[in-house]
């Protein structure tokens, strides 16, 4: 079973692959982390970019482990999920106080760095030590389900062990590196989430999805994601042309990005309602103060989070006594702070 479908999986990436991305090839593990954990939530035509910034600012662990957070999260702004950035930098320095700066060179210690799962543990150690590790993500796990025809719900843990295992026994163990990037490569040009190229597969007379017709129902998906709607309501406030912001704290979205004064409540509310609540007497009670703009409802998908918010400028003749914790920034200097799309997408519009 594994010898037709590596052979085939080879023989098709050495004569059709045409997939091109610049840390392809790659054998320097920094560089290779370093697009294998801008590319975990995030799309390669969206990422490709922020890689080549990345690896021109930081082109060595060194670089990233002793630069400011502040420059390694403006250089992420725009990615989410911004736990990947502050793993990437816990990560960084600890190779370069614990390890002399020299990236671990087996799976067991690569996998033991923060912010690195079995996967991207696999994909580092095959394409830059060419160690026998299968990268298990969703391509190839559609990949697996289609061609073996696995309906077992690839959201369960005990399944996904299952195609962990089938991996690992369909793994070229002489040509790790090639056969790992040709099946994710495959799965993100051939057997596609929608529309798969069924006719171009070199697998379709074997497919089980293909033979029995059930290519839309494979991967076989039983949960349900429900999302979390949240209402922000932003107070851009202004005091002699400089706005008032500070970093965002706690286990929550976006921690260690800078922000206007936010309140959060259970819905949306219009100006009217927003100035009656305890918090804007808190922030502005007394102030002599002018709301000059209210921006339309802005609206953010996160994985399990529906984000809805509005943004309220504000003139304030003197400082209100409720931003003592917040950071005055003239407008100007807005774009050197990193600062969660949310609120980009606004500012771009508006500021």
């Amino acid at each position: 079973m594994s010898n037709f479908f590596a052979e085939g999986l080879i023989q098709w990436n050495r004569a059709s692959n045409r997939r091109q991305m610049p840390w392809k090839g790659e054998k320097d593990p920094y560089k290779i982390w370093i697009s294998e954990i801008i590319l975990q939530q995030t799309r390669v035509e969206q990422g490709w970019a922020y890689y080549e910034r990345f690896i021109t600012s930081f082109p060595t662990v060194a670089h990233l482990a002793q630069a400011p957070d502040d420059q390694i999260f403006k250089h992420w702004e725009g990615l989410g999920y911004y736990t990947r950035c502050r793993n990437l930098i816990a990560s960084a320095r600890y190779i370069y106080n614990n390890n002399g700066g020299v990236f671990p060179g087996n799976y067991k210690d690569i996998a033991s760095l923060k912010g690195i799962g079995p996967y991207t543990a696999a994909a580092i150690s095959s394409f830059a030590f060419n160690l026998p590790h299968a990268v298990v993500d969703g391509n190839v796990i559609r990949v697996l389900s289609r061609v073996f025809g696995m309906d077992t719900p690839v959201d369960d843990a005990a399944s996904r062990k299952l195609f962990a295992m089938l991996a690992d026994d369909l793994l070229d163990r002489e040509n790790p590196a090639e056969y790992n990037q040709a099946i994710m490569d495959f799965g993100a040009t051939i057997c596609k989430p929608k529309a798969p190229e069924c006719t171009a597969c070199p697998f379709k007379e074997d497919c089980q999805a293909y033979t029995l017709n059930c290519i839309e129902r494979l991967p076989n998906k039983q949960k349900k994601l429900v999302k979390k709607k949240r209402y922000f309501h932003y107070l851009i406030i202004d005091h002699n042309g400089k706005l008032y912001l500070k970093k965002r704290a706690g286990k929550d979205i976006w921690e260690n990005l800078f922000e206007f004064c936010l309140y959060e409540s259970d819905r949306l509310l219009d100006a009217e309602e927003l100035v009656k609540t305890s918090f804007f007497q808190e922030k502005l009670g007394g102030a002599s103060y002018n709301m000059i703009h209210i921006s339309p409802v802005v609206r953010q998908q996160l994985t399990h989070q529906e984000l809805n918010g509005r943004f309220f400028r504000i003139k304030v003749k003197n400082k209100p006594r409720g931003l003592d914790d917040f950071t005055p920034v003239a407008e100007g200097e807005l774009s050197k702070l990193a600062m969660p799309r949310f609120i980009l997408s606004y500012l771009h519009e508006k500021v």
